[in-house]
Order: structure tokens, then C-alpha cells, then sequence
């Protein structure tokens, strides 16, 4: 394909299998290919943002970094879907609580995103799109979680532009019952349908917005391991 490979993914048409499970920071992809893959072979490095393809319970699956926010994640979900045939993208990353009934450790399952981005603006629509997930692998990560014994929730999130908010939104969004705060799961749901491919955002909580709890980077790049485990059931 003449547009692979790419500025930012520097693989070749047949390197990245068909799945491939994301996280904003590169390690924590490294580290899912060296603790759950078999085989891993490294298909990108360009500008940091490593990508592995190995198998999983003999399935072929691929696991990449996507950076912060929606222009990174935009431009790397985008390449995937439309340059190497990749059908199914799961993020696996973190948020920010915005309820008392999730807690550090917990799972949120994105069934939406809503957004102050302008990411959609492209498109072009005469009014608001409604960034959802591919039904058949939300529901199945709700049965991996049930089956796992792992907390979680199902709902919305908010993908947000801005991490430093000089005018925070946080009760507003909370009124809406909106369950937490990331910044990428929007952008990924809104290339997927117009690619007309899935995908499905899920976040371990990192930090309580309203309560103060909070973990490490270390405890993010290692620990999140449950939902590194309910994204490969969806292989």
C-alpha cells in the first residue's frame, strides 16, 4: 500500500495484526508485549511511541502506544484503520473519577464519550455526533469483568482537550453523570465510525477527582493488569 509506511508508523502492510489493544504511554505497551504476548517482534519506534506484534492464546495481536490526548490518538487510530487494515482498536487507559462508586483500581468501560474537543468539527455534520463503542466488545468486556470478579462501571466518560484546566468543568460534567475524565476516548470513537471499524475505551481509575486518590506513574505503567486482561478476552 503506497501510504505505508507512514510519518509515524514506520511498519509494513502485514506487520500489525488486525486487533490491536492501545495505551497512551509507549512502556505500558512494552510492557503488556513482554508480560502477556508470546513472540513479540517491535514494529515501531518511531518517535518513541513503540508498537509489538505477538500472539495471545495463539491469536495474533498487536499493542501500541497512542500518546496524550486526541490529536495523538487521532493521527495513530487514523493510520491503523485506513493504511494497515486494522479492524478493532481497544484503548486501555486511565481517567480520572468523577463517582463515589469508582474507586483507584476500578474498571470503567466506555459505552460513550462526550467531549469539549472540536475533533468533530471536521466532519462537517449538521450537529452533534455522539461518540459511542462497538457494542459486541463492550458487552464483552462487561461478561470478562463479571467473570474476572473485577469492579467496574458501565457509562459515559468525558474526553477532555485540556489536562490543567484554568476554569474547571468538573460539576457540570458531574450533574450530567458523566462517570470519569480522559482524553482520547472521543477521537478514537469518532475515526472508527467513519471507518465504519470497532473499538472500545477501557480505563482503569488512576485518581479520584473528588476524593483525592490518586497512584504513580510506576503504578500505571505496571499494575493496571485487569484491564490488560479483559481487552485480551476480546481477541
Amino acid at each position: 500500500m503506497a501510504n505505508t509506511p507512514t510519518p509515524h508508523i514506520g511498519a509494513q502492510i502485514g506487520e500489525i495484526a488486525r486487533t490491536v489493544l492501545m495505551a497512551g504511554d509507549p512502556l505500558r505497551a512494552k510492557f503488556m508485549a513482554e508480560s502477556f504476548l508470546e513472540n513479540p517482534v517491535q514494529f515501531n519506534g518511531i518517535r518513541g511511541m513503540l508498537g509489538f506484534t505477538g500472539t495471545y492464546k495463539g491469536k495474533r495481536v498487536s499493542v501500541m502506544g497512542h500518546g496524550m490526548g486526541m490529536p495523538s490518538i487521532g493521527i495513530y487510530t487514523y493510520e491503523l484503520f485506513n493504511f494497515y487494515d486494522v479492524e478493532t482498536i481497544i484503548r486501555i487507559g486511565s481517567a480520572g473519577s468523577y463517582s463515589r462508586d469508582l474507586h483507584v483500581g476500578d474498571l470503567i468501560l466506555a459505552m460513550g464519550a462526550c467531549t469539549d474537543s472540536n475533533y468533530g468539527k471536521q466532519f462537517g455534520l449538521p450537529g452533534y455526533f455522539a461518540p459511542i463503542a462497538d457494542f459486541k466488545l463492550l458487552r464483552g468486556a462487561a461478561e470478562a469483568c463479571d467473570r474476572l470478579g473485577i469492579r467496574y462501571k458501565v457509562g459515559n466518560v468525558v474526553s477532555s482537550d485540556v489536562f490543567y484546566a484554568d476554569t474547571p468543568q468538573t460539576d457540570k460534567w458531574v450533574k450530567m453523570g458523566v462517570l470519569a475524565v480522559e482524553m482520547e476516548a472521543a477521537a478514537l470513537y469518532m475515526n472508527a465510525a467513519r471507518a465504519g471499524k470497532r473499538a472500545l475505551t477501557i480505563c482503569t481509575i488512576s485518581d479520584h477527582v473528588l476524593l483525592g486518590e490518586a497512584t504513580t506513574s510506576e503504578e500505571r505503567e505496571k499494575t493496571f493488569t485487569n484491564m490488560m486482561e479483559v481487552a485480551l478476552s476480546l481477541v
